[in-house]
């Protein structure tokens, strides 16, 4: 294991442009089960007993007044310049990526802002340029996902916190590092799963707080969505969705159903996963769409006969208080967009996807003016506080500008963030996991605990606006 790390170690000193130019095809290869050495080594990481160094699940950092802002990646990156740039008490220092036409697109959106980033184009090492940066506190990092967990802890060494784009890693060893870096540094690093701040997953989350589901037994959800055509689109970044889905099969994108199910269950505060079974089906259209094109172009020939994702995955996990999760993932098949919002419990059960969302308290769904009722008195705080804001500004719903101005307001008032290191390496730890029981003919794998055994005594996420909640928007 400690070979292991020091080999991290020694990686994350390897160039921007080394990794850069890395086959991206290793993203989905975070378990390489036909190496023997590999996968014990990998068991080995699931097995460690982690020796916290300093417990981030409820660390407050110092408040920063003006929180200056750093965005590497600015396609999905984009999303979260826009949204943080209408916000009072930041500043945009930095834009950085390799494609000099999403620079300018940035720059363009800044315009009449009153912020004049630097910008960080020039090569591949740039980014790391703009976090040495003393007067930058935090770095969003949007890249492509193999590039998140390196980033992430270069930027946390260099004293900055980090919010993440999905998921914040992609093999076990990352997430230990995260969660390493993070404890070390005592610096947040945030996964910036938008999911847990959508409108009904917030009521789910107050509603499960006030007792209103009684025992909460099961959650379910999923990324389900057909990508099939983006996955093959020439114009993407050295095609590296596509990329990603070749390699050992299991739930590549886990954290957009998962993320609220766990917030709802308080997993890393007061119980913690188990142990996860995962099935997937096969390839039935990738490598078929792959001929196809290569029939036409020469150039997808590259992609012909490669050992793609299966179609769907299922996992399921037990918790330590006995309780189950279900986890689905398709991005190929023609399937109407799901991520299932699930929340079955002793007195009552909710869910979302497909819209409209729905509560059952017995076995048939309440009327409307019920639901209504409900959802007057369960509205959460922080919609009731941001979500007209949030609806004007847009981003899922309105998600993305709740989760933003959210950060922004636990950073300028020294509150602790939603979502902490532990939870950016528990829920992105479910791809090599799933990948792990897959390859095992569905065997059962243990989930690591990444809190050191903290969350006995760590306490749930309660997003009420006691404190903070005045962030203002920048006239």
């Amino acid at each position: 294991m400690y070979r292991n790390r020091r080999d991290f170690i020694k990686l994350s000193g390897l160039t921007g442009a080394s990794l850069v130019c890395a086959n991206l095809s290793s993203y989905a290869s975070g378990v390489e089960l036909n190496d023997k050495l590999h996968q014990d080594s990998i068991t080995d990481q699931v097995a460690i007993r982690h020796k916290q160094k300093f417990n981030m699940s409820g660390y407050a950092a110092p408040k920063i007044e003006t929180v200056g802002i750093g965005f590497i990646g600015l396609g999905r990156g984009l999303t979260h310049v826009l949204a943080t740039s209408v916000l009072g008490g930041v500043d945009v220092k930095g834009l950085c990526d390799l494609i000099p036409e999403k620079i300018q697109r940035a720059l363009k959106k800044l315009e009449g802002t009153g912020f004049t980033p630097e910008t960080y184009t020039d090569d591949a090492e740039q980014w790391k340029r703009m976090c040495d940066r003393d007067d930058i506190d935090l770095v969003y990092i949007s890249t492509p996902w193999n590039m998140h967990a390196f980033m992430a802890t270069y930027a946390m060494e260099h004293g900055k916190h980090v919010a993440i784009e999905v998921p914040a890693a992609t093999t076990i060893e990352e997430c230990w590092q995260l969660v390493e870096t993070s404890e070390k540094t005592r610096k947040h690093c945030m996964m910036v799963e938008n999911t847990c701040y959508g409108f009904f997953e917030l009521q789910t989350l107050n509603m499960a707080r006030q007792g209103f589901f009684g025992d909460i037994v099961h959650g379910e959800g999923a990324y389900i969505h057909p990508l099939l055509d983006l996955r093959f689109d020439k114009n993407a970044w050295d095609m590296w969705r596509l990329k990603a889905s070749i390699g050992p099969s299991g739930n590549l994108y886990p954290t957009h159903g998962l993320g609220p199910i766990c917030q709802v269950m308080d997993i890393n505060r007061g119980d913690k996963m188990d142990f996860l079974v995962s099935v997937s089906s096969k390839d039935f259209q990738m490598n078929e769409r792959a001929k196809e094109l290569a029939a036409t172009d020469e150039f997808y020939r590259q992609f012909v006969d490669k050992p793609f994702n299966g179609n769907i995955n299922t996992s399921t996990i037990r918790t330590s208080k006995g309780r189950t999760i279900m986890v689905q993932y398709d991005v190929t098949s023609p399937n109407v967009y799901s991520r299932i919002h699930k929340i079955s419990g002793t007195k009552a059960a909710a869910l979302k996807w497909p819209d409209p969302p729905k509560i059952s308290i017995g076995h048939k769904w309440i009327s409307d003016e019920e639901f209504v009722a409900l959802e007057e008195e369960y509205t959460h705080p922080l919609v009731k506080k941001v979500g007209e804001l949030a609806k004007e500004f847009g981003g899922h719903g309105g998600a993305d500008f709740l989760m933003n101005w959210r950060l922004i307001d636990c950073l300028h008032n020294g509150l602790p963030l939603d979502q902490d290191c532990y939870d950016a390496a528990l829920w992105s730890s479910i791809t090599p996991l799933s990948q792990m029981s897959v390859a095992n003919r569905s065997n059962s794998v243990e989930v690591p605990d990444f809190t050191g055994g903290s969350w006995k005594t760590n306490q749930p996420v309660d997003i009420l606006l006691e404190k903070g909640g005045n962030t203002s928007i920048r006239k």
